[in-house]
């Protein structure tokens, strides 16, 4: 989170993120670290914020325009290094904006990612031509021109020196001293940022996180995916052949085996199970009807099982947990070791 309060100033520094991606420690911050930012300063108390930032979520930055706005308390804004896209935004809700020397600030439509049919990309333009229309309206209260105004300038990607941006409208006053670089971001996105900063941004090597849209993407056209897709199938489909094979029936222990701690394939385990069935069908007595151990009868001699931890959890009275049972877990393991199979 890079929302700081120190005393009645908040400062607004790097990328405007999603709450996801400002959980994740990015550099920037959020409408939900303004939230928090803002909690520790009286509503009725007036709040100079200090913002530096190239900008980032379009919706992230309305939702923290309408959290300043909504203050009981006077709100100025500092524009330091730079306020541009979304954070361009930010800046109109100061009854005083304020550029420092050096700053810039730019406005334009806000942009989006989409992944997806038809239908998604029209839900896309539909919701970035209302945000966009919600935004003009926003820099047209503040600079007094027509929203449609705004609209055109928003399109052409305008940028703005301290005294341009005070002859428009959009800042109240310009600083002759006290030039502050601008905030780390990918300049390199805008269609006509200035030479300087995407020069800044290249030598730096700044980078954005991308959308969760943009990884998506990234992830859905990597030539690996294919491969990764084909293998994890391949995968799952050798499990089911294996654990759902006939062969698998009543050697659950094995079949799990074969199918988690080896790189059998599944054929050649079948077979395996296959003939660990038939030796055991052969060296298996027929099963005997359960019948209560003496040792737990009644005390009155009738033979009824007497309840307790032992016999709840099948657990015979004599076991020794040092020797294994005799039975099917034994007969697994042998078959095991007939083949080959480490436990």
């Amino acid at each position: 989170m890079t929302a700081i309060v120190d005393g009645n100033i908040v400062r607004l520094m790097g990328a405007v993120l999603s709450s996801e991606d400002s959980y994740q420690g990015l550099e920037g911050f959020s409408a939900a670290d303004v939230v928090f930012a803002l909690a520790a300063i009286p509503d009725n108390e007036g709040i100079t914020v200090h913002l530096n930032s190239g900008g980032g979520i379009a919706s992230e930055g309305a939702a923290i325009h309408a959290l300043l706005r909504a203050r009981r308390g006077r709100t100025d804004v500092v524009i330091e290094g730079i306020a541009a896209s979304a954070a361009s935004l930010i800046a109109m809700a100061g009854q005083k904006v304020t550029m420092s020397a050096g700053a810039v600030m730019m406005i334009h439509d806000p942009s989006g990612f989409t992944f997806g049919n038809s239908a998604d990309h029209t839900k896309t333009i539909d919701a970035l031509e209302a945000l966009a229309t919600a935004y003009a309206r926003v820099y047209a209260e503040k600079s007094r021109k027509s929203a449609s105004e705004c609209r055109t300038i928003m399109k052409e990607e305008r940028w703005f020196s301290p005294q341009e941006a005070v002859a428009a409208g959009f800042a109240d006053a310009a600083l002759d001293s006290g030039k502050i670089t601008a905030s780390a971001f990918d300049y390199r996105r805008f269609k006509h940022a200035p030479q300087h900063l995407m020069a800044l941004a290249t030598a730096k090597n700044w980078t954005l996180p991308k959308s969760r849209e943009e990884r998506k993407e990234t992830h859905m056209t990597t030539p690996e995916k294919g491969a990764a897709d084909a293998a994890k199938k391949a995968a799952a489909d050798r499990l089911k052949a294996i654990l759902r094979a006939d062969e698998a029936v009543g050697r659950k222990d094995l079949a799990e085996h074969l199918a988690y701690d080896t790189d059998i394939e599944a054929d050649a385990a079948i077979n395996i199970m296959a003939k660990a069935a038939a030796k055991i069908e052969g060296d298996v007595e027929e099963e005997q009807e359960f019948r209560p151990r003496r040792a737990n009868a009644g005390a009155d001699g009738s033979g009824a099982p007497r309840m307790n931890a032992q016999g709840l959890n099948g657990t015979p009275l004599n076991h020794n947990p040092g020797k294994r049972d005799r039975g099917g877990t034994n007969l697994v393991a042998n078959m095991k070791r007939r083949h080959g199979i480490k436990e």
